[in-house]
């Protein structure tokens, strides 16, 4: 799959977080989050860390992938923690079962 993809698959989590946060009807942003990961099956658990979050079972992973590859979750994430700190958040994979990980670990971009 071209990299190009990639954004667009980001890019289409953050919608649909967009979506799920104006449905929540005032949730915790981090709880709509999970609720709307975990109930579509894209994942077996979220866990939510001090700066990003941890996510087991991932659907999107891929075994054998020479990169990450949860980009729509990395989506919904970043989406849910940057309402969450009412703060721009842009989290990056820094561990995917994809590439091996036992799970998958996001953690904010550093900033240029």
């Amino acid at each position: 799959m071209s990299y190009a993809c990639h954004g667009l698959f980001f890019r289409e989590g953050m919608a649909l977080a967009e979506q799920a946060l104006r449905n929540s009807d005032g949730t915790d942003p981090l709880a709509a989050g999970k609720s709307l990961i975990l109930e579509r099956g894209w994942a077996d658990d979220v866990t939510f860390t001090e700066s990003g979050a941890r996510v087991r079972g991932s659907i999107e992973s891929a075994s054998g992938s020479e990169m990450e590859t949860c980009h729509r979750i990395r989506g919904i994430l970043s989406k849910v923690l940057e309402v969450k700190a009412k703060k721009r958040v842009r989290l990056q994979e820094i561990e995917c079962t994809s590439t091996g990980g036992r799970e998958c670990r996001f953690e904010p971009e550093e900033s240029a």
